[in-house]
């Protein structure tokens, strides 16, 4: 089969996943077009061929979304991203003659996959929000809905959605599945194990936080994405680097950081409970900490608190036990279902791709109906 793999840039936790995928696909045979931006362009380009297009960037500002400045950005790129836009469509699209899109919260191609009428399967965490029961507080109710329609814009209409998670729960369709994370080789490689240090992973400019840990004196904190390499007290800054990074989990007796999927299955994996700090105005991210919080493989704070961090540290021992019986990957799991839904000429993918042309034609009639209805009572 000829696809076209679209993945968000925005982390690292989708190019994370895609290695997984890719080499899988590379393997059995299929002819591969990979289309992303930022640390997805870095993460793969060593290894892949990778058009690069322009994709939505999340700036922040002590562990919040900053909207303004989100935007701000945003609209900078867009004559750029407009060009690059057109380069895939003809590309990738016209020339290369996908016979389907895989998109990992990639909107372009997941777009252009809708215009050519090409079978469209979604790949990511995203989409738990959209098709799987999970965790949520009253107070986030209203994000949750807004988050929702956020993923149905991003990614419209997907025939079949391979949801990557490590939570259990029960789904919302039949055009969905639930899988354990996929987890990258050097996570599957290493032994965990115990030196007493806590790995702390932030976004740019968390003070408060960091103004906290300096009160913990007898704790040693290995902090990245703050500062550039130097040490204060027990606080010690490090500068990126993937190979310290992975050693320096791997030996922690316990992780502080965003939600973010990637990192909390990492930890989960090696047994290491977590601190989830979730980025305010990234539902997501709560979304991930609640459902944590729930299994109690850690706790959330959504604000520094040393209350929190104080009863987090005390209870190490309950979470560590806990996540003895987590031993959740992915990988061949994911590999199966693709498999699946691309034999026999994508037999399975095609079923799912007419039925959901037909769900989509169906509620298309149903909201002309009802604005007909609204526009008649007025």
């Amino acid at each position: 089969m000829k696809i076209v793999y679209g993945l968000s840039g925005e982390g690292s936790g989708h190019s994370s996943r895609a290695k997984v995928v890719l080499k899988h696909l590379l393997a059995v045979g299929h002819e591969v077009k990979i289309a992303t931006y930022g640390r997805g362009i870095s993460n793969l380009k060593d290894e892949y061929e990778v058009f690069e297009i322009i994709g939505l960037t999340i700036i922040t500002v002590d562990n919040q979304v900053s909207k303004s400045k989100t935007l701000a950005h945003n609209l900078s790129a867009f004559p750029e991203g407009q060009e690059r836009f057109h380069k895939l469509k003809k590309k990738l699209f016209e020339e290369f003659n996908p016979d389907c899109v895989i998109t990992d919260f990639e909107p372009l191609t997941a777009y252009l996959a809708n215009f050519y009428k090409i079978p469209l399967i979604s790949m990511d965490n995203q989409h738990c929000i959209r098709y799987m029961n999970y965790p949520c507080l009253p107070e986030l109710k209203a994000s949750a809905l807004l988050t929702e329609n956020i993923v149905r814009a991003i990614v419209p209409r997907p025939c079949f959605s391979i949801i990557t998670t490590f939570y259990k729960s029960a789904l919302k369709n039949q055009r969905s599945v639930i899988i354990p994370p996929l987890l990258k080789e050097e996570i599957l490689q290493v032994k965990p194990e115990n030196d007493g240090h806590i790995l702390v992973y932030l976004t740019q400019g968390f003070d408060s936080l960091i103004d906290l840990l300096k009160e913990y004196k007898r704790e040693k904190f290995y902090i990245y994405g703050q500062k550039n390499e130097s040490v204060e007290g027990n606080l010690y800054f490090k500068n990126p680097s993937n190979e310290e990074f992975m050693k320096l989990l791997a030996s922690s007796k316990a992780v502080i950081g965003t939600s973010g999927f990637t990192l909390m299955t990492e930890a989960f994996y090696l047994k290491k409970p977590f601190l989830a700090t979730p980025m305010k105005g990234q539902f997501e991210q709560e979304m991930n900490a609640l459902m944590a919080e729930e299994l109690g493989y850690g706790v959330r704070m959504p604000i520094p608190s040393k209350e929190k961090l104080s009863a987090f540290l005390y209870d190490l021992p309950l979470f560590s036990e806990n996540l003895e019986n987590y031993a959740s990957c992915g990988n061949a799991l994911v590999a199966d279902k693709l498999d699946e839904l691309l034999a026999d000429d994508m037999k399975l993918l095609k079923e799912y791709h007419h039925k959901r042309s037909l769900n989509y034609v169906f509620e298309s009639i149903f909201d002309v109906k009802k604005i007909m209805e609204q526009i008649g009572k007025e």
